[in-house]
């Protein structure tokens, strides 16, 4: 680094989330990441949220990322996005799921703004079990498989819906799925999709006991083999009808997807990059023991079926890396693989992620910094442009 110049790349130190669900070996084999304690490494979280903020290291002194940005937020992070998000709208995560996370809705913008306020204005506590909205923010995200990963996005065609249901024939619901048979629309989906979720007592008993024999005895079938294997995880939990609800997915090493707001969805197995909008909202569905919150829920689900064909995210070619057309403000994301003195323009703060070697960033300036394959740097907008050597892949989240 040139004196007098401010620094432009900064290596990240990034917080691991230990969550029960993260698997003990993924990411310390697919990225180095030490794991000395054979902790559960669920998820490494890159970007300035504060339930995971990382920190910089600034003229010699280890900073949270925050803080640095706080300093001059419109030379960090461009003016437009200062004043549109106030914040680094995006966080950038490596999530490694050995079980499944529960099946969730995030809320879209204009709900969540509305459902903190009123949260807020109830006095419930944000750590609190029942509270829904942690902030006012949406939280699309797009994932990317570094494994063969497993989830669930978006409901299922209605006619596919109906007939597995009467394919799994279980008498405690029978007028249930002749009601929706009846109805196919939205709004016989809300229902149906709603009173599943709202069977309490013997009768979920009942449905799930039945649901899990059939499964049991069909587990030559893809669908019904997962579903025995979530009922080991979650043994009687109403989640386990979500999977003839919604549509099963293996996204293999490379391919990615979009999860929009309103949408329900789960990962079920295996690593991938997530990036999102810079937000914890969770209204939950199922697989979990937490809350689960059914009227909200419905109100911030959008009951259209997802075609499973258009559930996969093409990249463009494009300025040396394939980029994503990502369908929102909050965050961008591209991969670059194997490149050799590309430059690459800045026009927002971003975050380089080295997936498979050494990743070296040199500036016009002079300043020079390499970092290791599960290693992370910092580039605020005012950098402008930058030099990108790499044997391996790099993944770039910017805005």
């Amino acid at each position: 680094m040139t004196k007098g110049l401010p620094q432009c790349f900064f290596p990240m130190e990034n917080i691991i989330q230990d969550y029960i669900w993260g698997s003990r070996t993924a990411i310390s084999e697919l990225l180095s990441v030490d794991n000395p304690d054979n902790a559960h490494q669920a998820e490494i979280w890159m970007g300035a949220h504060p339930n995971g903020c990382s920190k910089i290291t600034n003229n010699g002194e280890s900073t949270l990322l925050s803080d640095f940005i706080n300093q001059d937020k419109t030379a960090v992070l461009t003016e437009q996005t200062a004043t549109e998000f106030g914040e680094l709208p995006y966080l950038f995560k490596v999530l490694a799921a050995g079980e499944a996370l529960s099946v969730q809705v995030h809320p879209s913008k204009a709900q969540a703004e509305v459902g903190f306020a009123k949260e807020e204005a109830a006095g419930i506590p944000r750590t609190a079990g029942n509270r829904n909205y942690k902030d006012p923010n949406h939280k699309p995200e797009l994932v990317y498989a570094l494994t063969p990963y497993q989830a669930m996005n978006g409901f299922r065609e209605f006619t596919q819906t109906i007939a597995l249901f009467e394919q799994v024939n279980i008498p405690v619901l029978t007028d249930l799925v002749a009601a929706f048979a009846s109805t196919p629309t939205s709004k016989g989906l809300e229902t149906f999709f709603s009173a599943i979720l709202s069977l309490q007592g013997e009768e979920k008993e009942t449905a799930v006991s039945a649901l899990l024999e059939y499964a049991t005895a069909h587990q030559q079938d893809a669908l019904f083999a997962t579903i025995v294997e979530l009922a080991g995880q979650h043994p009687g939990d109403i989640g386990l009808f979500t999977p003839l609800m919604l549509n099963v997915i293996t996204l293999q090493p490379g391919e990615a997807m979009f999860l929009y707001a309103c949408t329900p969805h789960a990962y079920l197995k295996g690593t991938g990059l997530e990036i999102m909008a810079n937000s914890d909202n969770v209204l939950r569905a199922g697989l979990t023991p937490k809350y689960i919150d059914v009227a909200e829920l419905v109100d911030c689900t959008k009951f259209e079926a997802i075609p499973f064909d258009t559930l996969q995210f093409t990249p463009e070619q494009k300025d040396g890396g394939l980029y994503y057309d990502i369908p929102v403000d909050d965050f961008k994301f591209a991969l670059f693989e194997s490149v050799s003195d590309l430059t690459v323009s800045t026009q927002s703060a971003e975050i380089l992620l080295a997936l498979d070697s050494d990743v070296t960033l040199t500036h016009q300036d002079g300043e020079t910094v390499t970092i290791h394959q599960g290693q992370s740097v910092f580039i605020p907008a005012y950098v402008d442009a930058y030099c990108l050597n790499a044997a391996g892949r790099v993944a770039r989240a910017f805005n």
